[in-house]
């Protein structure tokens, strides 16, 4: 048995397809999971209720940890921490492995040039401050020989099964009604984005592979840095716009959350877009022989899905 915590997100969906090239069995345990194989185990769950965790675990021989809290500071510094601890202390009952899937939250705001594996932990924001917090809990365990367990890390998202994300939402759907791309303070940086099938996929084979546990890895992600514009182009070209960007500066974030709550979370981030972002996926590249979908595919199904 396979189980994934947090099912009805992007990744879990994703997931659970991928899971059935190792096992037949597998758990989606959510607020209201819904289907994705034919024989997949539904359990309903609140994973913030006392023992719910313990109930969803038992029995699995690999955990998926893929939860997605509201996109605010203090629902992460709330819930993230006792939900960690949770999953940890059940996987170690239970015998159960933990494949956790982070972001880079928690990485050195100077440094997010080039991530790696080993790049310096040092969180600029009050969610990378509970990201840092909670790899540690489960790096810990690890380390005691309380678990087996694997983190596994993602760059900002796009792809064809997932709309609420940055480019869906401020690029490809501001062109399809024909307005301006809208991109934060410098189209000319460059950053990465992970494609949300790659990832899945990735997380799949790491999760069924023994020797992956007890390390760090970043999921494969297009080694060819490109810029916001070269994205937009790129999008626009396939969606059949004029590839006219809108700037967003950091000032207008505070104003704009009064009106786009994300907006008002959006500040205390917004050092990922004023300056190189670039994530590293090579060890994972080097390990599986296995390299991300070029941005021209990715954008290309992530186009075709959007616009039907």
């Amino acid at each position: 048995m396979q189980t994934i915590l947090g099912a009805n997100g992007t990744i879990g969906k994703l997931l659970a397809r991928e899971l059935m090239t190792y096992t037949d069995r597998v758990r989606l345990v959510s607020r209201k999971p819904l289907r994705v194989n034919e024989t997949d185990e539904l359990m309903a769950a609140d994973l913030t209720e006392p023992g719910a965790v313990d109930r969803a675990v038992k029995g699995s021989e690999v955990v998926y940890l893929v939860v997605g809290f509201e996109y605010k500071a203090k629902v992460w510094e709330e819930k993230w921490p006792p939900l960690m601890r949770s999953t940890v202390d059940a996987c170690a009952k239970h015998g159960a492995k933990l494949v956790f899937f982070d972001n880079v939250y928690m990485y050195d705001r100077d440094q997010i040039s080039h991530m790696t594996e080993d790049t310096a932990i040092n969180p600029p924001s009050r969610k990378g401050a509970v990201r840092k917090k909670i790899s540690e809990m489960l790096l810990k365990a690890v380390e005691e020989g309380w678990i087996q367990a694997l983190i596994a890390r993602s760059a900002d998202f796009y792809g064809p099964d997932n709309n609420n994300n940055f480019i869906t939402q401020m690029v490809m759907k501001n062109l399809k009604e024909g307005k301006k791309a809208m991109w934060f303070v410098g189209s000319d940086i460059k950053h990465s984005f992970t494609y949300t099938p790659d990832a899945a996929k990735a997380t799949a084979l790491l999760g069924n592979t023994p020797d992956a546990y007890g390390e760090v890895w970043h999921l494969p992600t297009e080694s060819r840095p490109v810029t916001g514009r070269e994205i937009i182009t790129m999008i626009a070209s396939e969606m059949g716009a004029e590839p006219k960007i809108s700037l967003l500066p950091r000032f207008m974030l505070q104003p704009l959350g009064l009106f786009i709550p994300i907006m008002k979370e959006m500040r205390e981030m917004i050092y990922q877009y004023d300056r190189d972002y670039f994530f590293d996926s090579s060890k994972f590249t080097r390990r599986f022989g296995i390299s991300a979908t070029p941005w021209e595919e990715g954008i290309k199904a992530t186009c075709r899905a959007y616009t039907g």
